[in-house]
């Protein structure tokens, strides 16, 4: 969509809907400051669009606040923002459902009335509500399945001319009161005090949510980096100035002689807008804001449906959600399973929730939490990122940003201690969602985030690491495909790499008389460093002296806090297994073996063995590195699964779609094939692979983070093989 179908999106998702539901609720609680309560949530929805607007020309990606989240802090963090941010489109979704049901009953029973002159009780009932809230969701998520847009520009176009009739109407309607009149009816201004304004702003501030729609579709708008910001601000004037003058009319309009709005909004809460309407433009007024109601709400049910589906599609490529909702359809080109899934949830919350004045709470809050938590991500993007990296940047910060936070923590703290039902929604969940992260999703979504971290340096970057690999030198000759492989582990402008050298000495060594030693570490660090400079990388060096390597390298590590340890090897054997086993068990890094011959080089590498056997203990170490080799070269990744020759069809089946998940995970983007056979002699089929591959890749058991051993079919392949191989142990 270019910048009206953007515009069009955040239109549809803000005016209209929230106002007509909310405006007697905020009236309750502050009186005619309702008026300023709608204002304040206008600046402070400005104030959040900055920040959105830098971060979505940044990352034009679908999933918002979402993408934002794993962009910047991590996978878990972002879990947790991506599921509250899927319910509060969902919830938000609900007020919307429940209103176009309201606007819709009273329509039906108007007209009946008009017609028979009686009216139908059962309809104005909550049953009746709730069952036209679920048709609407129901033929909603039927379009959804066919088209995914900005919502329909004539409904759009309809409900904003009809906001502009009925405030032309309120406006003439206001030239015959008088100033005294004007007066009187916005007095006292604070019906409730400050806490009441501040409890309006809360309930109502999910009027304003809309604008965050248009990054939750980022990555299907045209010229994101000029489109998106345009789109937000348009999208959100319209919206505050629709709205405020809106407001100030109802305000007049809706109180008679001796009567104050508090008193008018208590007895008809749902319907002050519309008796308003009728005060100062009859029966035609009334059902205008029956139209612009309905219209309003089902744009808004439309552009929250479409947003929250995109979301859980963002997620679910992730793993952080079922691997089934990434899925586009391949007849209809749209995420089915994710729109199923989104409406799922949207029904039964609909059966659920009380009533409007609950979504509306529980949304705004939910709604104000990830705001603060853009406003927070938006702070550490800027300060990671490149200036060229920001396409649009957000003015006086990080004032906006700081001013930002504060304001919607304050508020949504407040909303939450007045109205303790919308945060005991947030926080179950938040529970459930933890529930499920932990038992179903986190595995598989830290191994698909590895990934990511591997083959994109610049979300590292983003994320504040800065990973250090420790590559300890002994031989000269095995520098290049030991530094290649570390520049592989390290990412570019952030990772860093430093290179050991240990000098070997007896107790009573002495320099001056035995200078040899030192002749030949300096002899390999010269070797490493030419190498580095020849693929780009600037390392780190450092000699260290020392009665026993292993114990040295193992205090290195530890002292400079490596991630990684990456260690050499030309033959591998009982006694260099006991030594690296040992190493394994005492560091707090992932290490990587490469058993490898002088000219072996990655960059070179065209195939890649993986044999898959069970737990998936370094399926996140290895994910990082697969992705790591992907930035640097486009090999054919092989995942190799050795079944008994007994295996039923039926295993052999499933055997073979789960090696395919587990494929696609490791390897998002690159090639990859599966290949199950059945063989009783695991070792002889791995090694038959090998012996046709550049390189293997073998997984090091772990049985605690403390103990840590080669295994005896890693050993016997290496023993039995010539092929290039990486022998991988995950630190925890």
């Amino acid at each position: 969509m270019g910048l009206w179908g953007a515009t069009g999106l955040g239109v549809a998702a803000i005016v209209g809907g929230g106002i007509l539901v909310l405006a007697g609720v905020a009236f309750q609680a502050t009186g005619p400051s309702a008026v300023l309560a709608f204002g304040l949530n206008g600046l402070l929805a400005l104030l959040t669009a900055f920040s959105f607007a830098e971060m979505s020309a940044a990352f034009p990606e679908s999933g918002g606040t979402y993408t934002f989240s794993k962009k910047v802090l991590s996978i878990r963090a972002a879990f947790g923002v991506g599921w509250i941010i899927w319910f509060a489109s969902i919830l938000a979704a609900v007020l919307y459902a429940l209103g176009a049901g309201f606007f819709v009953s009273i329509a039906i029973n108007s007209l009946w009335e008009l017609y028979t002159g009686s009216r139908i009780d059962w309809i104005n009932t909550g049953s009746a509500t709730t069952f036209i809230a679920i048709i609407a969701t129901l033929v909603y998520t039927r379009i959804l399945f066919n088209k995914q847009s900005s919502g329909g520009n004539w409904i759009n176009t309809g409900k904003v001319l009809v906001f502009i009739v009925l405030i032309i109407g309120g406006g003439w309607y206001i030239a015959n009161e008088s100033v005294m009149d004007i007066v009187d009816d916005f007095t006292p201004l604070f019906s409730e005090g400050s806490f009441g304004l501040l409890q309006a702003m809360g309930y109502t501030f999910i009027a304003y949510h809309g604008f965050d729609l248009i990054s939750a579709v980022g990555g299907e708008v045209k010229d994101p980096e000029k489109n998106i910001p345009r789109a937000m601000f348009i999208s959100l004037i319209v919206a505050i100035v629709i709205y405020v003058l809106f407001m100030f009319v109802v305000t007049i309009a809706a109180v008679g002689p001796g009567e104050s709005i508090v008193e008018a909004s208590s007895a008809r809460p749902e319907e002050i807008v519309m008796y308003a309407a009728e005060i100062y433009m009859g029966k035609f007024g009334y059902w205008l804001v029956i139209v612009a109601g309905i219209l309003s709400m089902l744009s808004a049910l439309y552009a929250n449906l479409l947003g929250a589906s995109h979301i859980a599609f963002s997620m679910a490529t992730d793993r952080t959600l079922p691997r089934e909702l990434g899925h586009l359809d391949k007849s209809l080109g749209t995420p089915v399973k994710a729109v199923i899934a989104t409406a799922a949830v949207l029904v039964i919350t609909i059966i659920i929730v009380p009533d409007i004045a609950v979504a509306g709470a529980a949304s705004s809050l939910i709604f104000l939490i990830s705001f603060a938590i853009a406003h927070w991500i938006s702070i550490l993007s800027r300060k990671r990122s490149r200036p060229e990296d920001l396409p649009f940047k957000a003015p006086f910060f990080p004032l906006i940003p700081v001013v930002g936070i504060l304001s919607c923590v304050g508020i949504a703290v407040f909303e939450g201690i007045k109205v303790p039902i919308a945060g005991v929604i947030t926080l179950v969940w938040l529970v459930i969602g933890g529930v499920l992260y932990f038992i179903l999703f986190g595995r598989r979504a830290r191994v698909v985030d590895a990934s990511a971290e591997g083959y994109d340096p610049k979300l590292v970057s983003l994320r504040g690491k800065s990973p250090l690999v420790l590559v300890p030198i002994v031989n000269p000759s095995h520098a290049p495909p030991m530094v290649a492989v570390a520049s592989a582990l390290a990412p570019p402008r952030t990772g860093r790499v430093l290179l050991l050298s240990v000098v070997r000495t007896p107790v009573d060594w002495d320099p001056e008389t035995h200078p040899e030693k030192l002749n030949n570490s300096q002899r390999v660090l010269k070797e490493s460093l030419s190498a580095s400079f020849g693929i780009g990388l600037k390392p780190e060096m450092l000699t260290t002296v020392a009665h026993e390597p292993w114990d040295e390298i193992i205090r290195v590590s530890r002292s400079y806090e490596c991630e990684s340890l990456l260690l050499g090897l030309t033959n591998l054997n009982e006694k260099s297994e006991v030594k690296i086993e040992y190493v394994m068990s005492h560091v707090d890094s992932d290490v990587v073996v490469l058993r490898t011959t002088d000219f072996w080089r990655l960059s070179e590498v065209k195939s890649i063995l993986v044999p898959v056997r069970g737990s998936g203990a370094q399926d996140e170490l290895l994910a990082r590195l697969l992705g790591s080799i992907y930035r640097t070269a486009s090999p054919e990744v092989t995942f190799l699964k050795v079944l008994p020759e007994d295996a039923s069809w039926q295993k052999t089946d499933k055997a073979r779609k789960a090696l395919f998940q587990i494929a696609e995970d490791q390897v998002p983007h690159g090639q990859f094939k599966v290949v199950v056979v059945k063989n009783d002699n695991v070792s002889e089929e791995i090694i038959a692979h090998a012996n046709e591959s550049d390189l293997l890749i073998v997984g090091l058991q772990r049985f605690s983070r403390r103990r840590k051993e080669f295994g005896k079919l890693p050993l016997y392949i290496a023993q039995q093989t010539k092929c290039p191989m990486l022998m991988i142990s995950r630190a925890r």
